[in-house]
């Protein structure tokens, strides 16, 4: 399945052998956009199978988790380190890249096994690169354009000079 995958057009096969395929572009279009780094900490929706089809995890119907890159196998990292924020992209992880010849400690991925997951990257929470600029409030977020309490300019006591009424 994982040749497969890599023969298939618009599918990027990364060089451990890796494949990514975007299938939904972010906000900002192909190529474009805030970008993880190895530092980051991303939130993400995912559902990974097995080459059988086998769900080994997901987070379908859950609420979105958050991760540093720096905790995940190599395939999802070196993957994901290719995406923007909002991609949507199918990743295939050759078992070297996984959890190799001894598989996962919980039993849930086989030795040997090649990873599948469709990864939807909703947002780099630190350490991100690239993409527009951001505008971060004195809570440290960053600040939204459908904030009502906000016009964005700040004076020199952090407050906005025109708050919306």
């Amino acid at each position: 399945m994982l040749k497969t995958m890599s023969q298939t057009e618009g599918v990027q096969v990364l060089p451990s052998g890796t494949c990514l395929h975007i299938l939904e572009y972010g906000p900002e279009g192909p190529n474009s956009g805030l970008r993880p780094t190895a530092a980051s900490t991303v939130k993400v929706h995912y559902h990974g199978t097995l080459a059988d089809g086998t769900i080994f995890d997901s987070t379908l119907g859950m609420d979105p988790v958050s991760f540093a890159l720096g905790k995940v196998i190599p395939g999802w990292k070196e993957a994901l380190l290719k995406m923007h924020e909002g991609e949507t992209a199918m990743i295939g992880i050759p078992p070297e890249q996984a959890y190799g010849v001894q598989g996962s400690g919980d039993g849930r991925v086989p030795g040997g096994a090649a990873l599948f997951f469709k990864v939807q990257l909703l947002e780099v929470l630190s350490a991100g690169v690239g993409g527009m600029n951001t505008l971060i409030g004195l809570d440290g977020k960053k600040l939204k354009k459908d904030n009502p309490d906000s016009s964005y300019l700040l004076g020199a006591d952090g407050k906005p000079l025109f708050p919306k009424k």
